[in-house]
Formats: C-alpha cells, structure tokens, sequence
C-alpha cells in the first residue's frame, strides 16, 4: 500500500490543480498495466491525509474542487507573505514594462528600433530583461549592421502565465480625439 499511496503522493505534488480520484485511477491503473481498485485509492488518499495532519509538515492534503491538492497550513501565512513582499519588489520597472512590451509585440526586433518608439536609450532595460531571462537574443536583422534581434523567452511566457505570444492582449485601438477645449458646442 505503501507504494501505491507514494505514487499518488507525488501526483498530487507534481499536479497544479486538483487531482480527481477518478484521474488518479486512471494513473495508476496505467501505470501498474492493471485495474486499481477504487479503495485502495481511497485508502491511499487518506493515508497521505492522515500523514500530513502531523505539526512535522507546514502543508497539508486538502480536498478542493472535486480533487486533492498541497496547500500551506494557516500558521505558516506570515512566512509565505513575507517571501511574497519580497518577491513583489522584484517587480519589473515601468521602463523595463514598456522595453518588455515593445519587443513581446513587435519580435523579431532590434534595439534602436525599440529605442525609436520609447523616445529614450534602452540599453539598462534590454540588459536587466535579458539578465532576468525574460528576453533573449534571437539573431541578427539582415540590414545594414546587422543589429542584434530580441525577442521573448520560454521564461516571459511562465512569467505573465500563458503559453502562446496569441494569448497576449490586444492593443486597443486608439482614436485620434480632436482637443474640444474652449469651444463652444452647437447646442449653446
């Protein structure tokens, strides 16, 4: 049983969302080429249930959205929170944002191209998105100079959670609005 129940325990783990007993049957059942009983799946589950209730351990097994899931103990909340404050001052920068933004849109692109439409030298900001591994190098343009081609990485994808450049917003169309200021309107 013990074996079963450290196959389900690493599963649950490795899983980011829920597991279902249902799919942790399914598992198994392909695992071991053979049929697992619905209660040596329970019994497993409770198991790694009644492991973790133990003070020893700072998470649990919780029962969510129809499967089972790790999550933190509530007395462990102050420590999380800090490592989240930190984590949270390792925000991009409004330059680094824009840098970042221009290049997800317009890649394959190079620097100076960039640099034309922020109006400002990117160089601190194309460095600190390439040392941060959210941009990379993707070849050189074919024009006078060859300049260096940047484009998105793996990493930009995990960092803003999606997994195709198509998943990125739209820019938003912007209307030209005539500055109405200090004229008078024909219903005067």
């Amino acid at each position: 049983m013990d074996f079963l129940q450290n196959h389900i325990e690493a599963l649950i783990f490795c899983s980011p969302t829920p597991v279902k007993l249902a799919d942790l049957k399914s598992y198994m059942s392909e695992m071991f080429n053979a049929e697992v009983p619905d209660d040596d799946i329970q019994a497993a589950v409770l198991g790694l249930e009644e492991k973790f209730k133990s003070d020893e351990f700072s998470f649990q097994l919780y029962k969510s959205s129809g499967g089972y899931q790790y999550l933190t103990k509530p007395a462990y909340q102050a420590s999380i929170g800090i490592m989240l404050k930190q984590q949270s001052k390792k925000r991009l920068s409004t330059s680094a944002m824009e840098t970042l933004s221009i290049i997800a849109y317009k890649q394959p692109i190079p620097k100076t191209e960039v640099e034309n439409i922020r109006g400002v030298n990117c160089d601190y900001a194309i460095q600190k998105l390439l040392d941060k591994g959210l941009i990379e190098i993707l070849g050189k343009a074919e024009t006078v100079g060859r300049p260096i081609l940047y484009g998105t990485s793996p990493k930009f994808m995990e960092y803003f959670g999606i997994s195709d450049l198509n998943e990125l917003p739209t820019p938003k169309d912007f209307s030209n609005e005539v500055n109405t200021i200090g004229e008078t309107s024909d219903n005067q």
